[in-house]
């Protein structure tokens, strides 16, 4: 399939989509992007987040390749960009110690690397398999910076802030493998990984559910991030021709309408708000 026939796409609601961005107002374009540390528990927010913008940056890249919400996948890459050079900023300044320091020493030579391909050029499919590489470099960067932090805290809520966090990065790591397989690039590798982070989404989902730090409004966040896991989901089940249990999806064998790949991008960022607000009550959390 043609990805430049001029099919109707999907549009999402104006106002759902500015109401994603009012729930994430930190990752979405237009709002400030505040970076300030004022404590471990935020450090490792913001740690985990650059975890999850990592991939997040990739979607909008992919996206923008498919031409699927094109103007949405522009604003997002624009501001996840700044987002993360912000954060990496502070992470590195409040580094407590030594192999902190390190990790994010190394995080700031693949985040250059990274940077430039994402913006060298018009997105496609040629320059995908690369991109996908070296995001995966900062990925295993940003979770050991994370991890790192978590450890220096050794409070009690800590591994909360960091599981949370997680969601956030699994949220886009599933839809940008789903817009990677459509492209196609390695589809069978793709659906391979959208069915691993599935169960461990679900899994993390039950113990953060499950913990006795997550105060009522916790609990109704995470019920609303259960609604929109929902809608995600069945957006998913259009690439998989079963649901996927412990083995790998199967891939579908018929192209994906432009409708799809819009649903996928539109829900991920809505289930992304609302795990954004409950890492964020888990970092606000007293530590007692």
């Amino acid at each position: 399939m043609d990805r430049r026939d001029p099919a109707p796409a999907f549009r999402p609601d104006r106002r759902r989509w500015l109401a994603v961005c009012a729930g994430a107002a930190s990752l979405c374009a237009g709002a400030p992007a505040l970076a300030t540390i004022d404590g471990l528990p935020e450090a490792i927010n913001q740690a985990g987040r650059q975890r999850m913008l990592s991939q997040r940056m990739s979607k909008a890249w992919l996206a923008i390749a498919q031409n699927v919400e094109p103007e949405q996948a522009r604003a997002v890459l624009n501001r996840s960009v700044q987002v993360f050079d912000k954060q990496l900023v502070a992470l590195r300044a409040y580094a407590p110690n030594a192999e902190i320091r390190q990790t994010y020493a190394e995080q700031a030579d693949a985040w250059a690397e990274y940077r430039r391909a994402l913006q060298a050029g018009a997105p496609g499919r040629d320059a995908a398999p690369s991109l996908l590489q070296q995001d995966d470099r900062l990925l295993a960067l940003a979770h050991r910076g994370t991890v790192l932090y978590e450890k220096a805290s050794g409070q009690p809520g800590a591994q909360l802030v960091n599981l949370a966090g997680r969601q956030r990065m699994l949220s886009q790591r599933i839809a940008k493998f789903f817009l990677a397989a459509a492209l196609p690039v390695d589809a069978a590798a793709s659906t391979a990984e959208i069915g691993k982070a599935r169960t461990e989404f679900a899994a993390a989902m039950r113990q953060l559910r499950e913990s006795p730090r997550a105060t009522p409004r916790i609990q109704d966040e995470l019920a609303l991030g259960e609604q929109q896991w929902v809608f995600f989901d069945a957006a998913l089940l259009k690439l998989l021709t079963a649901r996927p249990g412990p083995a790998a999806p199967a891939v579908a064998t018929a192209p994906l309408a432009p409708r799809s790949l819009a649903e996928v991008f539109v829900s991920s960022e809505n289930l992304l708000a609302v795990m954004d607000r409950v890492t964020g009550l888990f970092s606000a959390a007293p530590a007692a």
